[in-house]
């Protein structure tokens, strides 16, 4: 059985659609069918398919998830899915998303996290929206509109509400500083490559500005594989994804279509003294998906720290130097079970 494909790399998606005598936009909403069908929604049966192209030329697919037994806010929504698959593909820039219907307030809202949001172009592919769009635009049955996400959310609250405009945006690259109090400790700057690191890198590029409290998760398959999540916040905060939704995004789409099951182990990487925790919720999520999975939750510390450490201790240790409220934020795992 051939593991569903999530990206499409930019040679075969111009091989594709020069094979159906196409231009890249009219091969997107020609896919969002096969993106429909990516989507576990075990509690709407309604699947929602997201298909995108980034700047680089690849393709991208989201799908909506839904998870039995736990409030409907822990749903990940296909355009969400569709900006974490980016994300964690290092696609710097989404152009053009084509989705099977009409992209709800909540997603609109996530959407305005990307540098140039209002510019994004959309196209919705369900029969009356296209028919409408079609319409309204002179298009045939071969050329489609796409339509600026300006049009869909016009008065827009969003990073330039809120942020100086040099911070970095969602799928911009940038590095939060995070370091386990552990490594400084014993003068370690980078630590083995195990899930509790590719948790901490998770939360290393995590996307927090408006809380900074940037969070990551790695999830550990049956097969000892590694799926790992990013924190990323919504100006307007109830959109945010969490990392827990974000590390099962990257187990969709990388684990082989396998069940939440196969999942066997999971470490949650957060600062301390963080004012958002992602623990609880984190916990509730797995513990609901994969009843047999271990989870823990090592604290970190700032990098901005690191400095004050090695300038106090100078010949002591770097822990033993520093002030008692800081040394206090350093446990590690304190949430295994």
């Amino acid at each position: 059985m051939d593991c569903p494909k999530f990206v499409i790399d930019s040679a075969e998606a111009e091989e594709m659609a020069k094979q159906s005598d196409q231009t890249l936009l009219q091969l997107l909403p020609s896919l969002v069918k096969s993106a429909q069908a990516l989507a576990r929604p075990p509690i709407s049966n309604y699947h929602v398919g997201a298909v995108g192209l980034g700047s680089s030329g690849r393709i991208f697919f989201g799908a909506n998830l839904e998870f039995p037994g736990l409030p409907l806010n822990h749903s990940v929504h296909a355009e969400q899915f569709l900006v974490t698959n980016l994300s964690l593909n290092v696609e710097p820039c989404l152009k053009f998303l084509a989705v099977s219907s009409a992209p709800c307030g909540h997603c609109r809202q996530f959407l305005q996290e990307l540098r140039g949001a209002p510019d994004v172009k959309i196209l919705i592919t369900s029969s009356e929206d296209e028919k409408e769009n079609k319409i309204n635009n002179n298009c045939n049955d071969k050329d489609q509109e796409f339509t600026p996400l300006s049009h869909f959310l016009p008065h827009r609250f969003g990073p330039d509400d809120l942020l100086e405009k040099d911070v970095p945006l969602l799928l911009e690259p940038h590095r939060n500083g995070l370091l386990f109090c552990s490594d400084i400790c014993n003068g370690k700057i980078n630590g083995e490559d195990d899930s509790k690191y590719v948790a901490l890198d998770a939360a290393n590029m995590s996307h927090a500005p408006y809380s900074g409290c940037p969070s990551g998760l790695a999830l550990v398959d049956v097969e000892g594989k590694i799926y790992k999540g990013s924190y990323m916040e919504s100006a307007a905060y109830n959109p945010s994804l969490q990392p827990a939704q974000a590390a099962l995004v990257a187990y969709v789409t990388s684990g082989g279509g396998g069940g939440y099951e196969r999942i066997v182990g999971a470490v949650l990487v957060e600062k301390a003294d963080a004012v958002i925790k992602q623990e609880h919720t984190a916990r509730l999520l797995l513990q609901c998906i994969s009843p047999k999975c271990e989870f823990k939750g090592p604290s970190i510390i700032n990098l901005k720290y690191l400095e004050f450490f090695l300038m106090a201790s100078q010949s002591a240790s770097p822990c033993s130097a520093a002030p008692n409220f800081l040394y206090s934020l350093f446990q590690f795992d304190r949430m295994s079970i």
